[in-house]
């Protein structure tokens, strides 16, 4: 009997490397990759007109498209659409929509933006100050040091200067590429504080920093004054849970120093129209204020913000789609350690979420992430260098 299984490919590149197995030639490997590689699309809110003529060229070019019911008789004004082809199919349509009226040549556009970012990228670097960020070829750990007094993991730990360094010090050591410094707590319940604070707790730590370790400082704010406190001390990179949408001034000054920016998706309460729908719409808004901002795109690294805005079910939910981020083009962060996705899944402390951490880190890294945030280092380098030995290869 044959010997008959499944393959999965994830982009162009898998495919042209499993038909050169079967023993195609060069032609022939160039050809058919782009028939096996298949794609979902989803577009939100469609006027009828639109999804009739989507329907109408996918199915022109042997793909297809689901639409609402009622778009046929014009008994809806809007729908979703669902475009469902290969990357050969999907060529042959943005030749077609480049056709049409009603914008449908800048969807065509925005269709191939997303299929291209969804492609494998050869190994590049981000710019960052006198280092750099490495993509591409390992998985890098960003060391967590919290200067608070009500962290929800270890608040009041490292409140002291002297022991915040050393303990930067000993994740440096033990793999740490990156020290993400935070003074606010962003727990459930936590009590904000004012710029001034946030940078009295900061700068003397950030000054010590620089001369003290030998790798990129994140500082964690969405304040535009600690911001520019932190990056005239030296700090590399801004780390901002609210995605450059709370403080109108921040973008500016991440700008101004042209810093690498990491941008989060976070909300108020835990609503949604359609969960992945709006957390990729709110991280293009993030995008849009960075560029606009002067901010070059290739600068800007994105978070889907694991335990803001979101229950536990919906943290599970993004977890296991995380590979749908990829739609945006950019170096993906996770940050899940010790949070109540892992203790509310787990039934265990704060203490005890080692294995939950790494349970999450490793099917982030399967499904694309490019940094984990971690307070446990030591143990999560050796689970990131096993995930990275298997998945990127």
């Amino acid at each position: 009997m044959y010997n008959l299984r499944e393959i999965k490919v994830r982009n162009s590149r898998e495919a042209k490397y499993i038909i050169q197995r079967v023993g195609t030639d060069a032609a022939g490997i160039n050809l058919m990759a782009p028939k096996a590689v298949h794609r979902l699309l989803f577009l939100e809110d469609v006027p009828v007109k639109i999804a009739l003529i989507l329907k109408q060229e996918m199915l022109a070019v042997g793909g297809d498209a689901a639409v609402a019911r009622g778009v046929v008789s014009h008994e809806v004004e809007e729908s979703n659409v669902l475009l469902m082809g290969t990357l050969k199919q999907y060529k042959n349509l943005v030749k077609k929509l480049h056709m049409q009226p009603f914008k449908l040549p800048k969807l065509a556009e925005d269709i191939n933006t997303v299929l291209n970012n969804c492609e494998y990228k050869e190994p590049y670097e981000i710019p960052c100050g006198n280092y750099s960020l490495s993509f591409g070829e390992r998985t890098l750990v960003m060391g967590i040091l919290n200067v608070t007094p009500d962290s929800f993991s270890d608040g009041g730990k490292f409140n002291d200067p002297d022991i915040a360094i050393k303990r930067a010090k000993e994740m440096v050591e033990q793999g740490a590429d990156i020290i993400d410094i935070g003074a606010e707590s962003t727990r459930p319940g936590h009590t904000p504080v004012s710029a001034e604070e946030e940078i009295e707790r900061l700068q003397p730590i950030i000054r010590e920093l620089v001369k003290e370790i030998n790798v990129p400082i994140s500082v964690d704010t969405y304040k535009a004054k600690t911001a520019e406190m932190a990056l005239k001390e030296g700090a590399h990179i801004i780390n901002d849970v609210w995605g450059f949408q709370k403080d109108p001034e921040i973008a500016a000054v991440v700008s101004q120093y042209g810093a690498p920016a990491i941008l989060m998706h976070n909300q108020e309460g835990t609503e949604y129209k359609d969960l992945m729908g709006d957390i990729i719409k709110f991280l293009r808004k993030s995008i849009n204020i960075a560029v606009k901002a002067g901010l070059p795109e290739d600068k800007i690294i994105i978070d889907p913000g694991i335990g803001f805005g979101k229950d536990t079910e919906q943290n599970l939910e993004v977890m296991a789609r995380l590979d749908e981020f990829c739609c945006l083009g950019r170096p993906i962060l996770l940050g899940t350690s010790r949070k109540s996705l892992i203790g509310n899944t787990l039934n265990l402390p704060v203490n005890e979420r080692l294995e939950g951490t790494a349970a999450t880190v490793t099917l982030g890294i399967a499904k694309g992430v490019d940094i984990v945030r971690v307070h446990d280092v030591e143990e999560i380098v050796r689970v990131v260098r096993m995930t990275d030995a298997m998945v990127r290869r």
